[in-house]
């Protein structure tokens, strides 16, 4: 998706989000799921979420219980113990943005690591949260993936506003055409920035955000079935399913099954 192009059609209350967050890094996801989003109305599918505003319970015409609680009418059932892919399929459909970013990884001949983390990175922005979504995103996977990994899509929150032009990375187009020039990047992100540069997993890290700044492309679907064995070898599925397994984010993901339980 032309992000200057997107910036100039975005509709008033878009802009009015955008604008309204507090720091840039806030404005930047705000950003970043807008457009995720309009890929999916571009595709004449309604993404998850369906909390009013006030974060009670949607009501469904004609339903007469007085809350939502378990499962959801309006979304497919989960199994009983479900899988990552079942999520793809099932909750974070349709997830364009991180399977472009996946694909265009495999494309650029990254190894396996990269791949996972490009698939992975922005998984929690689902209608789950925004605001810092790569550190929610490592808590989020920490269970069920490498170090590496997860210390990757937790540092690419930072890495996205710093640009490294030994490889050909620079600061987004979008940014600057959205939040200007003058814009100061807040200090624990400068911070991030500084400690991850000296790290051994940066490049990692940074990877995800050279395959991520030109991922939203409308047009180009990609099935998550493509990254099956990537899946099974860096993804420790749990037997019980994601939810139910006890782990420190198992609340997480409960949270995409039952995305409008009031208790």
């Amino acid at each position: 998706m032309d992000r200057r192009k997107f910036l100039n059609s975005m509709s008033a209350a878009t802009a009015a989000t955008i604008a309204g967050a507090a720091t840039l890094s806030e404005k930047a996801d705000a950003l970043e799921d807008a457009m995720s989003a309009g890929l999916a109305k571009k595709r004449r599918m309604k993404p998850p979420g369906l909390c009013n505003v006030d974060g009670g319970p949607e009501v469904i015409p004609g339903d007469t219980r007085p809350w939502l609680q378990h499962d959801e009418p309006l979304l497919p059932k989960m199994p009983e113990k479900p899988t990552l892919i079942d999520f793809f399929k099932l909750r974070f459909e349709p997830a364009d943005h991180i399977l472009q970013s996946a694909k265009l990884a495999m494309d650029n001949g990254e190894d396996e690591k990269v791949i996972l983390a490009c698939l992975l990175h922005d998984i929690c922005a689902f209608r789950l949260i925004n605001t810092d979504h790569g550190y929610w995103c490592a808590q989020l996977l920490e269970p069920y993936v490498e170090e590496e990994i997860r210390w990757a899509i937790e540092k690419h929150q930072a890495l996205r506003f710093f640009e490294d032009l030994s490889v050909g990375y620079e600061y987004p187009e979008a940014y600057i055409n959205y939040f200007g020039k003058d814009y100061k990047i807040e200090p624990y992100l400068e911070k991030e920035h500084r400690e991850a540069k000296n790290h051994k997993w940066y490049m990692t890290s940074r990877k995800i955000t050279i395959n991520d700044l030109y991922s939203f492309e409308e047009g180009v679907e990609v099935d998550v079935d493509e990254f099956t064995d990537i899946i099974g070898r860096g993804f420790k599925q749990p037997k019980d399913g994601l939810g139910f397994d006890s782990s420190r984010s198992a609340h997480m993901w409960r949270s995409f099954i039952w995305p409008n339980n009031f208790l």
